[in-house]
């Protein structure tokens, strides 16, 4: 049973983390569009992408990693699982951050250029390499 939840684990991150990388870069594209139609269109993307898939991914990749903890409980005394966990946290308060943004695009409210949004893009990618790291190495 637990290798089908890891397995399952690994596929439901992979989405978030898909929609982690690509909300960001859609509010560059958004950022930088000059017409009505472009940003109303990036609205509805951002929108879908933040609801249908970010979230349900979010949420089953938490629900899922929680299972497989209580499963090996003996994992919770391992220093590289407790930052991954952090890392994790951190990740979903980015999660909200994005959902937050996502409502202030739809009302016309970003104040933040498009140089800001590429950078902004980076955070998830830094956490992924950590946390493989950590998952695999487990140097602590």
């Amino acid at each position: 049973m637990y290798l089908w939840l890891k397995a399952l684990h690994i596929v439901v991150v992979v989405c978030w983390f898909a929609g982690l990388f690509y909300l960001p870069r859609l509010f560059v594209y958004h950022a930088m569009s000059e017409d009505a139609p472009s940003r109303e269109r990036f609205k509805v993307m951002e929108r879908k992408l933040y609801r249908g898939i970010m979230t349900p991914s979010m949420l089953l990749t938490l629900a899922i990693g929680i299972w497989m903890l209580y499963l090996t409980p003996g994992w919770l005394q391992q220093g590289w699982l407790h930052a991954k966990l952090a890392l994790v946290v951190l990740l979903v308060g980015y999660h909200h951050v994005c959902g937050a943004w996502v409502k202030r695009f739809a009302r016309d409210e970003n104040r933040r250029s498009h140089t800001f949004y590429r950078w902004f893009n980076e955070v998830p990618v830094v956490a992924l390499i950590v946390i493989v790291v950590l998952v695999v190495v487990k140097p602590f």
